[in-house]
């Protein structure tokens, strides 16, 4: 399972860099790109703070943040018994997601982010990023995954 973990990690981070050099390339000019009317768009956004843009202008701490955490779930990757596959998956999920934006604010000191969704005048989402989508899959399946008590095995080998 560690092989498939860090091919998860490296395919997240590559298509998540290679997007973002897209939409740096591409959307940079103020433009949107409607995909599916005025629901889903490609728009570009620099991103100084966390999800939702909370917490603006705090670079290094979301770096250091980023950090302990990835050192956290390679911890608990590696050093809990029992854990089950499932489980290694949501870690290299989230891993690969931190790992990309990671590099933005590392190398930019801001995270590209570019997907657009609306829901009419109801809810304009945040705008976010193909990492933001692995982190958040990522958790969601964790969360999931120790609600019905699946995190590590109970005694089998899978």
């Amino acid at each position: 399972m560690n092989s498939i973990a860090a091919i998860i990690i490296i395919i997240s981070v590559i298509f998540d860099q290679t997007t973002k050099f897209w939409a740096a390339d591409v959307l940079k000019n103020g433009d949107s790109i409607k995909i599916i009317g005025n629901f889903l768009r490609f728009t570009y956004a620099e991103n100084k703070g966390a999800a939702f843009s909370i917490l603006q202008d705090q670079r290094i701490f979301f770096l250091i943040v980023t950090v302990v955490m990835l050192v956290f779930l390679g911890f608990i990757y590696f050093r809990t018994k029992n854990i089950s596959k499932l489980s290694k998956l949501s870690i290299a999920m989230i891993t690969g997601g931190a790992t990309g934006n990671f590099i933005d604010r590392l190398r930019l000191g801001y995270v590209i982010d570019f997907i657009d969704v609306r829901f009419g005048s109801f809810y304009d989402f945040p705008i976010f990023n193909i990492a933001d989508s692995f982190v958040v899959c990522g958790t969601i399946l964790m969360i999931v995954l120790i609600l019905f008590n699946k995190f590590e095995m109970s005694g089998r080998n899978e």
